[in-house]
């Protein structure tokens, strides 16, 4: 017995003389905040595209979220702030919001950006880094696909903001998208080889990632049937979608 509480001792004490090294490590490590992307597309299409700022941003958020250098704002709670901050609606969020917005959120970077979509299917994105501290901006990040693999996109996206953001380099290559376990994007990790008969990674398409912010939105404004209807209808285009997957469960657990 002597020893058994000899050994639960040593256990608590270690932890407890671990604790703070872990404070000291999480109080370093920057808080990042993903804020939902402009429509900046124009002509008669325009409006097609509206919300699908909101999914671009939820893609990257869980992208740069498998980067322990830093700790990222779920999408979740930057849409309670906005709620509470009446912003939902806004068309667009300036630099000195944008700062307020993370001194509410306890971040020390806010990344801002915009998109431009056709009726080709061309995706244009433009991201920046903004200060909280200090207000300073970075220069923009400018990428364009011709819209069938928005993953693609966002995990070339994410990597010059992580370098904007000075932080080091993930161990993947660009463009792998992978989300927080245990979800999945579909995408091929890297370096991980397939079967020669397997089936090639899907590409999510600025179609499906519409139609995902749409139900992202519906889950936001607390519809969650139609939110389960949508997200089974990107899982029928997508079905390894790690995402939807998840808000699936998510809306289907709430019961309303």
């Amino acid at each position: 017995m002597r020893g058994r509480m000899s050994v639960k001792t040593w256990s608590m004490a270690a932890a407890f003389l671990a604790a703070p090294a872990l404070a000291v490590a999480q109080a370093n490590t920057p808080v990042v905040a993903v804020l939902y992307f402009d429509n900046n597309s124009f002509g008669k299409d325009r409006g097609d595209y509206d919300g699908l700022g909101k999914g671009i941003a939820d893609l990257l958020i869980n992208d740069m979220a498998s980067n322990p250098a830093m700790r990222i704002v779920e999408r979740d709670r930057i849409q309670s702030i906005l709620q509470e901050q009446a912003l939902v609606q806004s068309k667009t969020i300036d630099a000195q919001t944008a700062v307020r917005i993370g001194k509410l959120l306890g971040a020390q970077y806010m990344i801002t950006g915009g998109f431009m979509s056709d009726s080709k299917g061309t995706l244009l994105v433009t991201s920046r880094v903004i200060s909280v501290e200090t207000g300073a901006i970075t220069n923009p990040v400018k990428l364009q696909s011709k819209g069938d693999d928005v993953l693609g996109l966002i995990g070339q996206l994410s990597t010059k903001l992580n370098t904007e953001l000075k932080l080091p380099a993930l161990s993947r290559q660009t463009g792998d998208a992978d989300v927080k376990k245990p979800a999945s994007t579909g995408a091929n990790p890297a370096g991980t080889k397939q079967p020669g008969n397997a089936a090639k990674p899907q590409k999510l398409d600025v179609k499906t990632a519409l139609l995902y912010s749409k139900a992202l939105d519906e889950q936001d404004s607390g519809h969650s049937r139609k939110a389960a209807e949508l997200y089974r209808a990107v899982l029928q285009k997508f079905p390894d979608f790690g995402p939807a997957q998840q808000n699936l469960a998510k809306v289907q657990s709430s019961g309303h």
